[in-house]
């Protein structure tokens, strides 16, 4: 699908259904909906920041996104890739 790289689920071994190349990586998701919160993310114009107590340790998934990703400059981008994958990905996924 993207050359020799391909997600696999950890579990089951097999390959993810909804995947796309970006700038050179491979991103994936495990289902339409685990693009849910990234789209509203990136679509969103004000991003609010929620600060964790240190001892948590803890952060979100957003979080843990690459920053380019997450940059205002990138955003359409992400968000086409995002559609693309939305297209693509059988009904079931």
């Amino acid at each position: 699908m993207f050359g020799v790289a391909t997600a696999v689920d950890p579990y089951f071994g097999l390959p993810l259904w909804v995947q796309a190349g970006f700038r050179g990586h491979l991103w994936w998701a495990y289902n339409l909906r685990h693009l849910d919160p990234l789209e509203g993310y990136v679509a969103a114009r004000l991003k609010e920041r929620h600060e964790l107590p240190l001892t948590t340790g803890s952060m979100t998934n957003i979080a843990r996104l690459p920053v380019w990703m997450k940059a205002e400059k990138s955003r359409d981008e992400v968000l086409r890739t995002i559609g693309r994958m939305r297209a693509s990905a059988p009904a079931t996924a």
